[in-house]
């Protein structure tokens, strides 16, 4: 209980494979009360269900077998058993029980991108708004939330934002290859990013070379530059990134969380685990609350400075001790092209924010800032 004698909310036990259903049956447990059952095929546990008190339990988009009987769906129903049933004609799962992967994402890309997971759920977001579509999205992006929760647990996050209109045969796409490398090299920092293509995809990129030599970060790079942008061709783009993949195999894995909101930007294929959203404006808040360890801004449009700012809010209103560091880079871009730096200056002489900004000229400066500046521990 806490001080004021209310109870502490429990968080409900999760089971979200056949093999953890199994292992509780088997350990001999009788009631599922307080128990969340996620996208379960429970079509060959009707016996155990039969079995089990399912009162106070609640299933989400879980199959039953067919009829009537014993551990059906109107069976679970009627014991008390709240049943989230299957949303029809989505093309996702909106129970789903973990991140996507970039294999997922992109499955079907052997018959080009309008075929793959992808370019379907951001085909159907664009279609007119409907009560259920809207709560499919809503299902979906909570069972994302849950999924990112238990991915990040006990990590610490660094993250990398920048912009998605950087070439991959640009100097600036190397760079950011080598800034990810660099912080994944470090122990104990997993590197996230928005996801997306261009700096975003250079930095899962480095993260995911992060144990090869600089020579094989070159030249992973020059095999992508033959294909320099996701526009015109998605299709072209993605499998120069699969076919990298295939080359350095066993990569070190980082996070991207992108959203089919920007759905003319597809997913990068280096991000290990992909928490893809609907809703932007609820991706962009998990994304930078997530970034403890501190978040690095590289040279980007609206988008990044977007989260510029909804950083250094979070931050300007935050306890001292949990401002996380901002380190922008280009000095000439953020302080003259772009000008969020002087704005950010006063902001920061305004309280705890100040000693956690810090504006450099290059990406090799970023990690000993946050070293400096209490960012991260090794």
């Amino acid at each position: 209980m806490t001080s004021r004698g209310y109870l502490r909310p429990v968080r409900p036990t999760e089971i979200e494979s056949l093999e953890e259903f199994d292992g509780f049956v088997e350990r001999g447990i009788r009631s599922l009360s307080g128990f969340h059952l996620q996208s379960l095929a429970l079509a060959d546990r009707s016996e155990a269900l039969a079995r089990l008190d399912v009162a106070g339990a609640v299933f989400l988009g879980c199959r039953f077998v067919a009829g009537t009987g014993p551990g059906s769906e109107l069976d679970v129903r009627r014991r008390g058993g709240l049943v989230f049933p299957a949303v029809p004609d989505v093309p996702f799962n909106p129970y789903r029980a973990e991140l996507y992967t970039p294999a997922e994402l992109y499955a079907g890309l052997d018959r080009g991108y309008a075929a793959t997971l992808d370019a379907a759920a951001y085909a159907w977001s664009r279609t007119p708004r409907t009560l259920d579509k809207s709560l499919a999205m809503a299902l979906h992006d909570h069972a994302i939330d849950d999924a990112v929760e238990e991915f990040t647990a006990g990590r610490r996050i660094v993250g990398v934002m920048g912009g998605h209109a950087v070439r991959r045969d640009a100097p600036a796409y190397l760079a950011a290859a080598r800034l990810g490398r660099t912080l994944a090299d470090h122990t104990g920092l997993t590197v996230l990013t928005g996801g997306g293509p261009g700096a975003m995809e250079a930095v899962n990129l480095g993260t995911w070379l992060s144990d090869a030599p600089d020579a094989e970060l070159v030249e992973a790079v020059g095999l992508l530059a033959a294909v320099p942008d996701f526009a015109p061709d998605v299709t072209a783009w993605a499998q120069a990134a699969f076919a990298v993949l295939a080359r350095w195999p066993g990569g070190t894995e980082s996070l991207g969380i992108p959203t089919w909101f920007y759905g003319h930007e597809p997913p990068n294929l280096f991000a290990t685990r992909v928490a893809k959203y609907f809703r932007n404006a609820l991706r962009e808040d998990v994304l930078l609350a997530l970034c403890r360890a501190g978040v690095v801004f590289l040279p980007g449009a609206a988008g990044t400075v977007q989260e510029i700012f909804q950083a250094a809010c979070a931050n300007y209103y935050t306890r001292p001790e949990l401002v996380a560091p901002m380190v922008l880079v280009g000095r000439d871009y953020w302080a003259e092209q772009l000008p969020a730096w002087p704005l950010l200056e006063v902001l920061g002489g305004r309280g705890a924010l100040g000693p956690r900004l810090h504006l450099v000229d290059d990406a090799a400066e970023v990690l000993p800032l946050l070293l400096e500046i209490g960012g991260s521990r090794r």
